[in-house]
């Protein structure tokens, strides 16, 4: 792991437009020793697109043995990457019949330097959260809604901003209702927060569901946008290549056959030509990275007959072509088994 200070010094800033070709992928995981029986807390990986290559960077600090983080948010500005509240859990039970004891919510908010393999302690959240929309719009982290405690059905309808020159975190309004398991993503240079489980504790029913907040850091204040998101399920990933929105699918589902894109005039999603991709569906887990016009898809899967070992592969759509959109890089093998702890995030490297 690498070392860890106090955050000070403020991250630079990315470069405008798409990214270039020095950037990758960071994707945190956790997941299991079989010889050993134990569960390997939180690590990062990083994929390099020029060389269909994997690498193990770092490993989240302050995690016990047994004990893995969920349910967090990891956004990237610039080389900087940020691992933003949780819940923290302890797996105990045997290898094969693995049970998982949720202990708190967290407020610890982390920095990791990619290039210099440091860590840095940032100022916490106002509030502890996990299951929350989270997003970066110009160079501050945005959060909002998500639950704060463990035992509740209930989420939160409050936000807050933290800005990395100051290491300091601003409470915002709250949205018009609370909401966990909602989505965030920068679109139109302002903060959405798309879907999730809304309102009180009347789930059937309720349109907030099917809706999104959009935050007007001009205004301070939240308009609500009926009907953006048309599924009763929470969207499980939305990303934006240039003006428009991606999705891949939902929480039951994170990978639905196909692409998804917004149409803002008619309030729609509709299919993007060519995005069908059966390769996709047969995966263990998957996350979704924009870079320049392409969507990367990082999956993984067990191996037939070979329950300790993995397979990781990358598919890449061109948002931009016309027609063959698709490619598929090599897949890698692995030993263990790992699982998915949050979305990824693309790390420019200067």
């Amino acid at each position: 792991m690498g070392s860890v200070s106090t955050a000070s010094a403020s991250p630079s800033r990315p470069p405008a437009g798409n990214p270039s070709a020095n950037f990758k992928i960071c994707v945190s995981y956790c997941g299991k020793d079989a010889s050993q029986g134990t569960t390997l807390s939180n690590w990062i990986d990083c994929y390099n697109p020029q060389d269909n290559s994997w690498n193990r960077v770092t490993t989240i600090p302050g995690l016990l043995e047994n004990h893995a983080l969920k349910g967090f948010s990891m956004v990237s500005i610039g080389e900087f990457i940020y691992v933003i509240g949780g819940r923290l859990c302890e797996n105990i039970a045997p290898v094969d019949n693995q049970i998982r004891s949720e202990l708190e919510v967290r407020r610890q908010v982390w920095r990791y330097n990619v290039c210099e393999n440091k860590w840095y302690k940032c100022a916490p959240l106002i509030v502890p959260r996990f299951d929350f929309a989270c997003a970066v719009i110009n160079d501050k982290i945005y959060v909002a809604g998500g639950k704060c405690q463990l035992c509740t059905a209930t989420g939160m309808a409050s936000s807050e901003v933290y800005d990395p020159a100051l290491d300091e975190w601003q409470s915002l309004p709250d949205m018009s209702t609370s909401r966990h398991k909602c989505v965030g993503v920068t679109w139109q240079g302002k903060f959405h927060v798309i879907g999730g489980f809304a309102g009180n504790n009347d789930y059937i029913g309720n349109m907030e569901r099917s809706s999104a907040e959009v935050y007007d850091g001009e205004e301070s204040r939240w308009n609500l946008i009926i009907g953006m998101w048309q599924l009763d399920i929470p969207p499980y990933q939305i990303v934006a290549v240039d003006d428009k929105l991606f999705s891949s699918g939902d929480c039951l589902n994170s990978w639905k056959g196909q692409i998804e894109a917004y149409d803002w005039n008619l309030n729609i999603w509709n299919e993007v030509e060519g995005s069908q991709f059966e390769a996709l569906s047969a995966t263990k887990f998957v996350t979704m990275a924009p870079a320049g016009a392409d969507l990367y898809f990082l999956a993984g899967r067990k191996m037939p007959n070979h329950p300790s070992r993995m397979t990781s592969v990358v598919h890449v759509f061109d948002t931009s072509a016309n027609g063959d959109a698709w490619r598929s890089m090599e897949p890698i093998e692995e030993e263990g088994e790992k699982e998915l702890c949050s979305h990824c995030c693309v790390v420019v490297i200067k």
